[in-house]
Parts: C-alpha cells; structure tokens; sequence
C-alpha cells in the first residue's frame, strides 16, 4: 500500500489552546495566599534576636599543638578527636589551618556565639579610654626596656671590675716573685755553696 507523500495528512491541527484569563488569576492568587501564609508563619515563630555587635578576641587561636604528631583516627571516635581542627561551638572539623581561621572569623559561627556580623560605633568616651590603655601598655614596655638597659650595663661594670681585680692580683703576683729574686741575690754565695745550691736566682737567662 503506498504512503501519502504529506507527512501531515490525516492530521487534525485546528485545536489550539485558548489563553483563559480567570485560570491564571485564580492560580495567581492562591500564590499569594501561600506566600503570606510562610510569612505568618516565620513571624510567629517568635521576635527577632537582637545580637551583640562584633567583639575582638580575648584568646589565642591554637593551631599548633598538635603539629608534628601522630594520632590514630577512628571511626567512632568523638569529632573532637579527628583529624583536623574541632570548633567546639559549632560541633564541626575542619581540615586545614586556613579554612578553621574562615570558619572561626565567618558569618555562622559568630551567629553561633550570639553577635551579627556589625561593629560597633565607637563614642569618644571609648576612644580615650583605649588611647589610655594603649598609653600605659607603652609606658610599661618603655620601663622594660629602660630596665633591661639597667641591667646590662650593670653586668658589663661587673665584667669589668673583675678583669681590674685579676689585672692587680697579677701585678701582686709579679711583685712578690721579684721580691724573692731580691731576697735570693743578698745571700753568700759561700752559705749557698755549702748547703748544696748553685744559687737561688732564676734559671731564665
């Protein structure tokens, strides 16, 4: 039997679909209905937290203690003691030293600790108050430093009165030697021929 050359014979295609504005209305407001619905929903969930603005830290980041040593990891052991960098707050590991100081200094974990992501505005009060701490830490450091001056140049008038003390005891030392040597001159030389000696002067010559 031999096929129609045209494809789209024995086709219907005069249906078409006809735009119905009062479907698309009704589907537009159920929309609306449903949005206002999660927003009522979310606002009963209770008021918004009021978070206290960003704080510097107060403790050093310990990121080695653990360098260079071997630890065995398990599968059940505790988060704390896998491998990596444990955040206590947000119960999480994280790998590497980079990614632990991201994560400590990012958005979910300062939310964790209760502060937004805001500094707060510095009052003029608080701006001499810092300028005074940070003037008395000077103080303190310039008084170290003055001090340890003190001491070194202590210790070196210390040095050098001991290099004085051991110059006169050699000079005492050469004192007395020569006054043997005199002492051996004014002998007879007869006295010393009997008793058995050359002679009590140095054998340098």
């Amino acid at each position: 039997m031999a096929q129609s050359s045209n494809p789209a014979a024995g086709v219907d295609n005069t249906f078409r679909r006809k735009f119905d504005p009062e479907e698309y209305l009704q589907r537009a407001r159920e929309r609306e209905e449903k949005e206002e619905a999660k927003s009522k929903s979310k606002k009963s969930k209770g008021p918004a937290v009021q978070r206290q603005p960003l704080k510097h830290r107060d403790f050093e980041v310990d990121l080695e203690s653990r360098l260079g040593k071997t630890q065995v990891i398990t599968p059940i052991a505790p988060l704390s003691q896998q491998a990596g960098y444990f955040c206590s707050v947000c119960e999480c590991v994280v790998k590497d030293s980079a990614n632990y100081l991201d994560h400590i200094n990012g958005k979910k974990h300062q939310r964790a600790l209760g502060m937004s992501m805001r500094v707060e505005r510095a009052s003029l009060e608080k701006v001499q108050e810092r300028f005074g701490i940070l003037k008395k830490r000077k103080d303190v450091e310039s008084f170290t430093e003055k001090d340890l001056d003190e001491r070194i140049l202590k210790q070196q008038q210390e040095e050098e009165e001991r290099k004085r003390q051991r110059r006169e005891k050699k000079k005492e030392k050469k004192k007395e030697m020569l006054a043997e040597e005199e002492t051996t001159k004014e002998i007879d030389p007869d006295v010393a021929a009997m008793m058995g000696f050359g002679g009590f002067g140095s054998s340098k010559k």
